[in-house]
């Protein structure tokens, strides 16, 4: 039973997500401050967390960057904020989704659902490619056998371009397969591959591994092997 912790203020939302969560199957635990989220996260940490940013006590920009100080459980930004820059902001800080009030309990509810269906999802073990490897199960990732620290976006992305490695992949492929739901511009995947490429330690203009295909997309490969002699 998928554990989820809502982090929102508002009674009436609060109680709305809860009760629908609950009848689809999910242990929900409700926190209507800050304080009482971080120690909920702290105590028991949950399989998700849906967190509100007009929170009485502290900001939930705040909140987020103390959960990912300690954690990569997935995050659920949910606000009245709809703001791109906001959102850019928030996905950088580490949240892996955004949805903008008014929404519906169903709709949190589609998103955790995805989000927790691309959790599960298996990609092939023992991903190699060039010195990059990565253990899906596991979750761990390395580079030339340093580990690399990503979050939840950052490993399923890269093991998305793993898993195809040689091909060419289009941003809306990326959008639609890795991310939990339809975003309101393709600006977060550039966000996110460029924070991957960072990990990797490479930039767009100098490539190892990933190779942005202009037009079309971006395909990661190993890096070519300079000719001895």
């Amino acid at each position: 039973m998928p554990n989820v912790l809502v982090i929102e203020d508002d009674v009436d939302v609060r109680d709305a997500i809860g009760r629908l969560l609950t009848a689809t199957g999910h242990e929900v635990r409700l926190c209507a401050t800050a304080l009482d989220g971080l120690r909920e996260v702290a105590a028991r940490p949950p399989d998700i967390v849906v967190l509100d940013l007009g929170l009485p006590d502290l900001d939930g920009a705040a909140v987020l960057s103390r959960i990912r100080a300690t954690s990569h459980v997935p995050i659920v930004v949910a606000t009245a904020r709809e703001a791109e820059s906001e959102m850019i902001r928030l996905l950088r800080a580490g949240a892996d989704d955004y949805v903008v009030k008014p929404y519906s309990a169903e709709q949190i509810e589609a998103r955790i659902a995805a989000m927790l269906r691309r959790g599960r999802g298996g990609a092939p073990a023992g991903l190699t490619v060039g010195g990059l490897t990565l253990d899906p199960m596991a979750r761990t990732a390395s580079l030339d056998g340093t580990p690399l620290q990503l979050s939840r976006l950052e490993f399923d992305l890269l093991a998305y371009l793993m898993e195809r490695a040689g091909k060419v992949v289009t941003r809306r492929q990326l959008l639609t397969d890795v991310w939990p739901t339809e975003s309101r511009s393709m600006e977060t995947v550039d966000v996110h591959v460029t924070w991957l490429r960072r990990k990797l330690g490479e930039r767009a203009a100098q490539p190892r591994y990933l190779h942005t295909v202009r037009g079309v997309g971006i395909r990661l490969s190993a890096p070519e092997q300079p000719l001895n002699g």
